[in-house]
């Protein structure tokens, strides 16, 4: 099992992750990061199957540098796509402050009010 927590204060976001990378019942990596910057304001913690968590969080970064790019500003917290990954998005929007999204693998993003707990079943 995979775990990520994610805490939203009044000010700030809290995102936590386990490092365990497993499949079934077997152990792969004891060091893996589920920590993914994808901008100055926007991390995700991500957990679901590691091909495409590793896949969708280097998408996302390349695609809000581009965003970034092409438009001279960063992109919202909200901006993703669906694969098969549950995720928690935390970060600080300037006129909302900061923000917490749980996305699972259906493409079902919902705001989060002050906690998400989420665990991958591996």
């Amino acid at each position: 099992m995979e775990c990520i927590i994610g805490i939203k204060m009044n000010d700030f976001v809290l995102l936590a992750a386990d490092m365990r990378c497993a499949h079934s019942i077997l152990t792969i990596k004891h060091d893996e990061s589920k920590m993914f910057k994808f901008s100055k304001r926007v991390l995700a913690a991500v957990c679901g199957e590691s091909g495409d968590t590793s896949q969708f969080s280097e998408f996302i970064q390349q695609n809000m540098q581009l965003y970034e790019i092409r438009n001279g500003k960063s992109c919202c917290t909200s901006y993703f796509s669906p694969y098969f990954v549950n995720l928690l998005i935390a970060g600080f929007d300037l006129q909302t402050g900061p923000e917490l999204y749980f996305l699972d693998y259906l493409a079902s993003l919902i705001k989060v009010g002050r906690l998400n707990f989420d665990i991958y079943p591996s």
